[in-house]
């Protein structure tokens, strides 16, 4: 295990060996944001360069921005994210934004733990880390994934103290899964957890989010992960549920594994069909990109993504 909390994982024999499979994806992002009318002082965060996750080896990274702005800052944080923070001095009418690298993944073995979800939680309270790895940083409610009690209520029976953390987030991930059922195009990036838990309908986004406050409303530490999904199985595999565009799932502290990734769209594990960008609370913290600008007009987003196996 490593300062990550994730168990490491490498891409030698002993990972074929065991049942997992190593791929390498390459991955090219573009988003282009128009303006009706100049707008001034323009500042964007752009979180599209992933963050170092065990079990991923990128290359080939690059970040191309049209026009060039005035400055352009990467850093590293406040959770598992890169941020590149640009700003224009000159008047803005248009921004393209094209991410693009290539990623080997070894998914990790699976988790292994026998602790309960007492045991996490006391070992959550316990912890006096307070680094971006850390599980205190997830154990609050955040901006959107708030705390309700409905939601609360719902999950109680699957996360009571007694039962195995990995069994209890295994069925909560399967009874996301089924109470929202996922329909493109039927929320905002700013719906509320309890607005697509009352629903019963939602995107990926909005599946994590519910789990989150499920998982923190009894004190266990949930995290939202963003990056992208594998949509284009091998012929007679299934097809992965997810928009061709970034992908959300759900890291939870399972106390001596550390963070173990569920993805409630598709009910299971994440594995080698997920690509990792980022963690933070909700996707407030790792929206692709997000700012402010001087002026009253209106702003067109479009986007394309493509992930396509290379190996």
């Amino acid at each position: 295990m490593n300062d990550t909390g994730v168990t490491e994982t490498g891409t030698n024999d002993a990972d074929a060996k065991d049942g997992r499979e190593t791929v390498t994806y390459r991955v090219e992002h573009s988003t282009k944001l128009s303006y009706a009318t100049p707008v001034a002082q323009a500042r964007f965060n752009v979180r599209l360069k992933p963050y170092a996750w065990p079990g991923q080896d990128i290359s080939d990274q690059q970040l191309v921005l049209n026009p060039q702005p005035a400055s352009a800052v990467d850093e590293d944080g406040p959770y598992l994210i890169n941020t590149t923070r640009i700003q224009f001095e000159q008047p803005l009418t248009e921004l393209s934004v094209a991410s693009s690298f290539t990623m080997t993944i070894t998914p990790p073995p699976p988790p292994t733990t026998t602790m309960s979800i007492l045991d996490v939680r006391e070992m959550a309270a316990a912890s006096r880390d307070l680094s971006i790895r850390s599980p205190a940083p997830y154990l609050f409610a955040s901006r959107i994934a708030g705390l309700d009690q409905a939601i609360a209520d719902w999950a109680a029976p699957m996360l009571s103290p007694e039962r195995s953390i990995v069994e209890a987030a295994h069925e909560l991930t399967h009874a996301v899964h089924e109470k929202i059922a996922y329909e493109s195009g039927s929320s905002t990036s700013r719906t509320p957890p309890h607005e697509a838990f009352a629903a019963g309908r939602g995107v990926c986004q909005d599946q994590s989010h519910v789990m989150i406050s499920a998982l923190r409303a009894h004190s266990i530490p949930a995290a939202y992960m963003s990056g992208y999904l594998n949509t284009r199985p091998p012929p007679g595999q299934q097809k992965l549920v997810g928009a061709d565009a970034m992908h959300a799932w759900v890291a939870v502290w399972c106390g001596d594994d550390g963070w173990v990734t569920f993805d409630p769209t598709n009910d299971r594990l994440t594995d080698s069909d997920h690509v990792t960008v980022g963690m933070g609370r909700d996707f407030g913290d790792v929206s692709p990109i997000d700012g402010v600008f001087v002026g009253s007009t209106v702003q067109n987003l479009s986007y394309a993504v493509d992930v396509r196996r290379v190996d």
